[in-house]
């Protein structure tokens, strides 16, 4: 960035030339030539050059989906397993933010039920591209319109394949165990005996393309139950023991 100075009026012009811009732009203020120009600079123009930082940063990743299950079918290792593994994959990228598994689980013993929705922080949340995901909890489950094929991604930035846009194979069963709102799913298992089992049992399920034949589409969270838990009946449902993964920070 190069600064230039007229000195010749009592109200001074500079000319700032940002390279980024491809051009320079015109800063006009009323100022007495005492003041030096980094003053000028900073009162007439930091709103402005704020801006253009503003606008050249991409916001942190703050949402993925899991490019790679456990490889254990939906057994994660219950939820602590399943937040390492969220927290390892952002890690191999160079994330350096706290990273939840977006999953609910029954009450068990003296431990009462966990909604998936508690676990995730407040937001805003935006994918590895910079997008958006959701602002809040609240518009994370009633105004999910970005949840779409592209852009929830993994955290390599790669789209999940999905039968809807001819990828084989079809990878978009996500594992939530939750109902649409993020709360634990009332039904026979539907966690996999919380994310434990990679054998008998059941598993609530999203789409992470929000497919479903019909519109506005299915929902991200909850569309239906997976044929079983371990990995090859995952991956008859469609899936492949992937999960969401958000920061909490």
């Amino acid at each position: 960035m190069k600064i230039y100075g007229d000195k010749g009026f009592a109200s001074s012009i500079l000319v700032i030339h940002l390279p980024i811009l491809g051009g320079s732009v015109f800063c006009l203020g009323g100022f007495e030539m005492k003041l030096s120009y980094s003053v000028i600079l900073g009162v007439a123009c930091a709103a402005f050059v704020g801006n253009v930082v503003a606008q050249d940063e991409t916001p942190e990743m703050g949402f993925f989906v899991t490019s790679v299950g456990v490889g254990n079918g939906a057994d994660l290792g219950g939820l602590e397993g399943a937040d390492a593994h969220c927290q390892s994959l952002a890690e191999a990228v160079g994330s350096t933010r706290t990273w939840a598994a977006y999953l609910s689980a029954k009450p068990e013993g003296r431990a009462g039920a966990v909604d998936a929705r508690d676990r995730i922080g407040e937001g805003p949340w935006h994918n590895v591209q910079g997008v958006l995901i959701a602002s809040s909890v609240d518009s994370l489950h009633y105004d999910n319109s970005n949840f779409t094929y592209l852009n929830a991604r993994d955290e390599n930035g790669n789209t999940i394949n999905a039968r809807s846009m001819g990828n084989t194979p079809n990878r978009h069963d996500i594992l939530t165990g939750s109902y649409m709102d993020g709360t634990v799913i009332d039904a026979e298992d539907g966690t996999c005996s919380n994310w434990t089992s990679s054998d008998e049992g059941n598993a609530a399920v999203g789409h992470s393309d929000r497919h479903a034949g019909v519109t506005p589409g299915s929902s991200w969270n909850n569309h239906h139950l997976s044929r079983g838990c371990s990995q090859e009946n995952l991956q008859a449902s469609g899936g492949d023991g992937l999960f969401y993964c958000f920061a909490t920070d």
